[in-house]
């Protein structure tokens, strides 16, 4: 069995990713009520360059790994990619880690979409029928909402950050693919983490608070946690294709939920009942079309 065929492997390694980048989030939310996003974003990018240079140090790819032949393509992917992050941090505060989850499962089947245009692929039909679901499990999401059950429109600002981030990261993979053509993804992660760190730092001036205690380590966490699970889901795809992988993706929406239930005492919505199948369906289109593929 060769190194790239080791299905257990992967994806044992795609789990393990989806319950460290809900370590991630856990740790996120709890500390989004009461320290500025922009510290937020930064602590999280801070440290998780340390497994992610700890990595590529073992891998002997840095610091070579920096030299690059696409600085702005490095740039736009960087941008768009820490655009996102503070997006997504904004939705978490908002709503429950299960809902902002979601909401997130979209990325794919945006990129999809996008790639049409800045990629020249194939518009086909799984592609517009899985965005239609997804898109209607969203508008499932936020309907008592737009009945008017959002007296200060708290959920509803969260879902258009989810959305937006949702967006942002569609351009962000568009990036990736376009630059795993000629750079490796380590420099892919790095110049993103550097990127996210600085634009985080940016926002200093609209107040950042000194953290100590459970504070402190919660957003420590957060950034080992995001660290250490981008490195497991980079492993993943060495081991299986990702085609094999695209079902485990969805196990990663059982962590938040149960960190809803047990962690943060939240109630699981009806509608949430009623979207996630729709999403998760959307999702699942892309998969049954690389499945097709691949035969």
């Amino acid at each position: 069995m060769s190194l790239a065929d080791r299905p257990t492997w992967g994806i044992s390694l795609r789990i393990l990713s989806g319950i460290l980048g809900a370590g991630m989030y856990i740790s996120v939310k709890a500390v989004s009520e009461n320290v500025p996003l922009g510290e937020i974003v930064f602590f999280r990018s801070f440290f998780a360059i340390i497994p992610l240079i700890l990595f590529l140090w073992i891998r002997n790819e840095f610091p070579s790994v920096l030299a690059t032949k696409r600085p702005f393509g490095h740039f736009l992917r960087a941008s768009f990619g820490a655009l996102a992050l503070f997006t997504s941090f904004a939705a978490l505060a908002r709503l429950s880690l299960a809902e902002a989850i979601l909401i997130a499962q979209l990325a794919p089947m945006l990129t999809a979409i996008a790639a049409v245009f800045f990629l020249s692929e194939r518009l086909t039909f799984f592609r517009m029928g899985g965005l239609g679901l997804g898109f209607a499990g969203v508008v499932v999401l936020v309907w008592p909402e737009l009945g008017g059950n959002d007296a200060d429109g708290t959920r509803l600002i969260g879902v258009a950050m989810g959305l937006a981030s949702a967006v942002l990261s569609a351009f962000s993979l568009i990036m990736v693919r376009s630059l795993s053509r000629s750079e490796s993804p380590g420099a892919i992660a790095l110049y993103f983490v550097l990127a996210s760190m600085l634009g985080a730092l940016l926002t200093i001036p609209w107040g950042w608070i000194m953290p100590q205690g459970m504070m402190l380590f919660y957003l420590i966490a957060a950034g080992l946690f995001g660290g250490f699970a981008h490195i497991a889901m980079t492993l993943s795809f060495r081991y299986a294709e990702a085609s094999r992988l695209a079902p485990f993706e969805y196990v990663a929406l059982l962590w938040p939920l149960l960190a809803d239930l047990f962690i943060f005492k939240l109630p699981i919505a009806v509608t949430f009942l009623i979207a996630a199948p729709l999403v998760l369906a959307g999702a699942a289109f892309a998969a049954v079309e690389k499945s097709k593929n691949k035969r």
